[in-house]
């Protein structure tokens, strides 16, 4: 076994790297080539998921192992009381599919369920915390429609060693425990405040042995009964009473949300880019769209004969970035309620034309949508705010078929809430709180049943001849789709191996601000930035990339120096 984990956070570096040494983790850098391979964002569930591969288990096999770990030992960025978002490339079809576990709003919600008396939206945070934006967990019934399709070993053996770890207990992290000691909001919610924080309020230290066990008897209750055990029966009544009995912020989630959610298999939506084929999800989460939009944009250009991160790169990325934005703020939404072109985006003579609309020499930005339906008068953009949270893992299992799963409780801690053990998201703050603006509807505005868009960007890439190449994704909020596509830009156009990728700064424009990595090359180019015109902002991106490139030698992994993660492949 081989692992890998670097780390760039000032503000948790020494300790982390202090807190898995004293776990009697080998650590080493480099490059990884192997039979099987996984990232994650957690050591735990990096051996959680690199145990069932060494058993013989598939991708799906091994991404349910570390899903049910990172629910114990990453509950500020996912778990099973949330959603997510799952490629899956078959080796021998060479087939790339998509499962769709995203959030679902309740049947009772109307348009005005964050809008306050006077019509104007609340605050987030006043509609983040709380049982109001609570969404029914996709996460489940997902990996249950995957395992079905593409699991080897049995269903209840994968959720042994998360049961396992809940009961023995794991040690905080210092990552968890910066997160705990930063939230206002966790420690007034029971049962996380017990759990999480000391009886004065304080976030228990890092090392603390932190025992889970109504996680762990969660946990046995879905392996024994499968779905049906969290989507009906004593846990799906936990959940639903934690969020109608909210005492601030009561939500709307019924038991019969819970036992009519289904999660989705779908066709990926993909793009030629250099002659790989670039594979993300299709709606509602804006990821594939857009960050393929941009790397069609980009194309033409030749990012090859630019350095990385040098002034002339990382305007054209930019400009095409603030593009692609401009039309995801318009037109992308749950395409089971509203009608989205995403053909007319990616097509060929769209992109012409928006391509047309970047300089060399000066920003655009602020750019208006394009109109490839001729829709684009008939809607406004919306004001959804997604904040970095979420979390991302990589597989690739030892019959070479592979899984990219981006998932999430949406904000740090999602509600706040807890049940079963398990925080539950605030996915439905994804939608636009108002429906409509100036007369004019926003696709992404709430609706009963519908799933809330979404920036994560879960990719597989593929080569000229169908084989897999790459698997890559990250959490970060909205800006996930920048981090991606960096990332994918990195290896294909400058030759840079998948760690390299990783570590490469990040620079986001999502139509507006141009932000640049705190404490990275990219600050100097704070003038010749502002020179063409942009606002320029200094600051801190924590993207979690976790990914894995296909070499002639063998497998390479890449975990995100500004997180946690590690990579580990036999």
């Amino acid at each position: 076994m081989k692992l890998s984990r670097r780390l760039a956070n000032p503000i948790i570096k020494l300790v982390t790297l202090f807190f898995f040494v004293g776990l009697a983790i080998p650590v080493s850098a480099g490059e990884h080539k192997g039979k099987f391979i996984i990232s994650a964002a957690n050591p735990h569930a990096s051996q959680a998921g690199f145990d069932i591969l060494s058993k013989g288990g598939s991708a799906v096999d091994a991404a349910i192992a570390t899903q049910m770990v990172l629910t114990l030992v990453e509950p500020q960025s996912s778990g099973i009381g949330g959603g997510a978002f799952f490629l899956h490339y078959d080796n021998k079809s060479q087939k790339v599919t998509t499962f769709n576990g995203r959030e679902k709003a309740p049947a009772a919600v109307t348009p005005d369920l964050f809008l306050k008396s006077d019509g104007t939206p609340q605050k987030f945070y006043d509609a983040v915390v709380g049982g109001k934006a609570v969404g029914v967990p996709g996460i489940i019934a997902m990996m249950e429609l995957a395992h079905k399709k593409h699991g080897n070993l049995p269903w209840k053996d994968l959720f042994e060693p998360a049961i396992r770890l809940a009961e023995n207990g794991f040690e905080i992290s210092p990552r968890l425990h910066f997160l705990l000691n930063r939230d206002k909001f966790l420690k007034n919610k029971e049962p996380a405040r017990s759990y999480f924080y000391t009886a004065e309020g304080e976030a228990k230290p890092v090392r603390t042995l932190l025992k889970n066990p109504e996680l762990a008897a969660s946990l046995r209750l879905i392996a024994e009964q499968g779905s049906d055990g969290f989507y009906k029966g004593p846990l799906a009544e936990k959940i639903v009473a934690a969020v109608k009995s909210d005492p601030q912020n009561p939500g709307l989630l019924t038991m019969e949300d819970m036992a009519s959610y289904s999660a989705q298999e779908k066709e990926p939506v993909c793009s030629l880019y250099r002659g790989n084929n670039v594979c993300g999800m299709g709606m509602p989460t804006s990821g594939g769209v857009t960050s393929q939009q941009i790397l069609k944009l980009v194309e033409p250009f030749n990012l090859s004969a630019h350095n990385a991160g040098s002034e002339k790169a990382v305007h054209l990325i930019s400009e095409a970035s603030a593009l692609a934005f401009s039309d995801r703020g318009l037109y992308l939404a749950d395409d089971d309620f509203v009608t989205v072109p995403v053909k007319g985006l990616l097509s060929d003579t769209y992109l012409q034309t928006r391509r047309s609309l970047i300089s060399e020499d000066r920003t655009g930005v602020p750019f208006e949508a394009g109109d490839p339906s001729k829709k684009a008068g008939l809607l406004s953009p919306d004001d959804a705010i997604e904040l970095p949270s979420t979390s991302h893992f990589s597989i690739v299992d030892g019959n070479g078929n592979a899984v990219s799963i981006t998932t999430s409780v949406e904000n740090v801690f999602g509600s706040r809430l807890m049940a079963g053990g398990f925080i539950l998201n605030n996915q439905l703050t994804d939608f636009s709180f108002r429906p409509e603006k100036d007369g004019k509807l926003i696709n992404n505005r709430i609706e009963p049943g519908k799933r809330p868009r979404s920036s994560m960007s879960p990719s597989i890439v593929l080569d000229s001849s169908g084989n897999l190449k790459m698997v890559i994704g990250s959490p970060g909020g909205s800006r996930i789709i920048g981090y991606v596509t960096k990332t994918i830009i990195g290896v294909l156009d400058w030759n840079l191996s998948m760690q390299e990728a990783i570590d490469l700064p990040h620079h986001i424009n999502r139509n507006g601000t141009l932000d640049l990595e705190q404490g990275t090359i990219l600050e100097a180019l704070l003038p010749a930035m502002e020179a063409k015109g942009y606002k320029v902002k200094i600051r801190t991106l924590n993207s979690g990339l976790h990914g894995i490139l296909v070499t002639d030698q063998g497998y390479e992994g890449g975990a995100d120096p500004r997180r946690e993660g590690v990579v580990l492949q036999n």
